[in-house]
């Protein structure tokens, strides 16, 4: 008797157990963040990839209670940045801040990376950063369509500058050569602000640069904007048509920012960043701050977010293979 009675009793406590694990579970999940959080950022300190997650995680720390901070981890085009992110425990204390290029055109280029994309878990884009084709205004074109006639008329004649090899404004000289049919010729400078200066000089005669980087030069006259690499026009620059629309349809090389976290991290803490930063940028003053910086707010699915990581290493290991982009070290 005594022993059906214990074997009755294991049978309620069993029960009542798992209901008290599942209860401290879910407890835990509703605290969190119950200490700071980390978002590595794969740069130094200053431009639009540390402003951005300063500026949401900002904001975050006002919702949660919690400090966010910004830990700056630059070198090696970002790649050593997005390695300490992979290696951080998977407990949803650490994020990164991932460009777009850092996710589907640094494993194509490196192979001797020590992470991969598998290593990472999608959260959501944060903004996205259209970028127009520029050229000093000494350079004898003023649409696409008239630089395209010059270059084939002086092939090698022309270069196109970019803040480093493999960056997107390199990816997209190297596309616009192959859609176009010209040869231009890059020239790499170890960031965009050494770039930028040489364009501005007349040392180099054009580049694709991010509107917020290439605005105000265009609006004093120093650069002459001759499309849009994105899919639609730009508010701020209405009468500027896209490379679509000036004869190349599908070309879009569009920055995009977003917050990946190591493999493993539980989905109801990703799904908890997902929400409260898609409800960060809806707030008026941080799409006024966005707007300023010239970035686009996203905030979509982290399943939406992984198809465009997907969909755009697909389609930029194609390009580097026309190209024949050497790898690098």
């Amino acid at each position: 008797m005594s022993r059906l009675v214990c074997k009755l009793a294991s049978a309620l406590l069993l029960p009542l157990a798992a209901l008290s694990w599942s209860a401290r579970v879910a407890a835990q999940s509703d605290a969190y963040p119950n200490k700071p959080v980390r978002i590595i950022v794969p740069f130094a300190a200053g431009g639009v990839a540390d402003a951005l997650p300063r500026l949401v995680g900002q904001k975050l720390s006002e919702k949660w209670g919690r400090s966010v901070v910004v830990d700056n981890k630059p070198g090696a085009a970002g790649n050593i940045g997005m390695e300490a992110v992979a290696r951080s425990a998977p407990d949803g204390y650490t994020l990164g801040l991932a460009p777009a290029g850092n996710l589907t055109v640094n494993p194509i280029l490196f192979p001797k990376l020590n992470y991969d994309t598998r290593d990472f878990v999608p959260v959501t884009m944060l903004a996205a950063s259209p970028n127009v084709l520029v050229v000093n205004p000494a350079v004898r074109a003023h649409s696409l369509k008239e630089l395209v006639a010059y270059a084939k008329g002086h092939p090698g004649e022309l270069n196109f500058a970019s803040p480093g090899n493999g960056s997107g404004a390199h990816l997209a000289g190297e596309l616009l050569n192959l859609e176009a049919g010209i040869k231009t010729v890059h020239v790499p400078y170890n960031g965009m602000a050494t770039a930028l200066n040489d364009v501005l000089a007349g040392q180099v005669q054009m580049m694709f640069g991010g509107i917020s980087t290439v605005l105000q030069h265009i609006r004093t006259g120093k650069l002459v904007p001759l499309a849009v690499a994105g899919p639609r026009r730009l508010p701020q620059l209405p009468n500027v048509p896209t490379v679509a629309e000036s004869g190349y349809p599908g070309f879009d090389v569009t920055s995009w920012y977003g917050l990946v976290a190591p493999k493993g991290t539980p989905d109801a803490i990703v799904q908890k960043w997902q929400a409260d930063v898609a409800t960060v940028l809806r707030q008026p003053d941080v799409r006024e701050k966005l707007d300023g910086l010239g970035l686009e707010p996203v905030g979509n699915s982290a399943q939406a977010f992984g198809a465009t990581i997907a969909s755009e290493t697909t389609k930029w290991r194609a390009i580097v293979h026309r190209a024949n982009i050497p790898p690098l070290q």
